[in-house]
């Protein structure tokens, strides 16, 4: 009796670390015991993390898990660094018991989506693969930004009216925080660059966290601060638009 098979080497070539690899396994265990111990993740988001971590690791192997470890470590450092100094704009819940299943979803979900699309449509990977990056560069360097521009930062104006105030609101930047944005942007784009090669995909990434970060801005002067949106979706906007430009940016150099 003739039985349709379904060939896994062209949904992705990553495959088989999942069925193979051990190590990746134990690196998820371990890092779901530490972030739930540690009160960095709630339980739900520890598992929703590692769900993602899954899709993206299927998608893109060690290079889009290394992207998503990257933005954790890196976000994780940079809100507990001087945290004393930011207490007054620290989230309660986030600070008490870690960060919920909305918010990791919010910083990751773009880049999971991106990744899912990579795995269902392999011909569609050139694009998705540094989409995911551009998603994982707007997180990063949002969240740097936002946290160690309140540390760093010495002239804080609000990025549509250019007038000064107070540091740790909504839509409000700095130059020193922009900057280490464009730093954590270009962490990650190096990440992609080491696993999927040298190319215009590198800066296209810069830019397009960049953009995104500064977008996550705009959007917290114009919707959040006026309680239009929350904190998670303007997080979900601005990796969002950063894949966009990303494709943009790569369809414009293909031109």
């Amino acid at each position: 009796m003739w039985r349709k098979s379904i060939d896994l080497e062209l949904i992705t070539p990553y495959h088989n670390y999942i069925l193979s690899d051990f190590f990746f396994p134990l690196i998820i265990i371990l890092g779901m015991g530490y972030a739930i111990l540690a009160k960095k993740l709630t339980i739900p988001a520890s598992f929703t993390g590692a769900i993602l971590a899954c899709i993206i690791f299927l998608a893109s192997g060690y290079t889009g898990f290394a992207m998503m470890t990257t933005f954790f470590i890196l976000g994780t450092l940079a809100t507990s660094w001087k945290r004393h100094q930011k207490q007054a704009f620290a989230s309660k819940e986030e600070t008490r018991t870690g960060r919920s299943a909305f918010q990791v979803f919010a910083n990751a979900g773009v880049a999971g989506i991106a990744a899912v699309l990579a795995i269902l449509f392999p011909q569609l990977s050139n694009l998705m693969l540094p989409a995911m990056g551009a998603a994982f560069a707007s997180a990063t360097a949002d969240t740097l930004s936002s946290e160690l521009g309140m540390v760093y930062g010495r002239r804080f104006i609000n990025i549509i009216t250019f007038k000064v105030e107070q540091s740790g609101l909504d839509g409000v930047i700095s130059l020193e925080g922009t900057l280490i944005g464009i730093a954590g942007s270009s962490i990650i784009a190096m990440i992609y660059a080491l696993g999927h090669g040298w190319n215009n995909s590198f800066f296209f990434i810069i830019i397009a966290g960049t953009i995104g970060n500064l977008t996550d801005s705009v959007l917290g002067a114009l919707l959040e601060r006026k309680g239009h949106i929350g904190n998670n979706m303007v997080n979900f906007l601005n990796t969002l638009i950063a894949a966009l430009v990303l494709l943009v940016l790569i369809k414009a150099g293909t031109c």
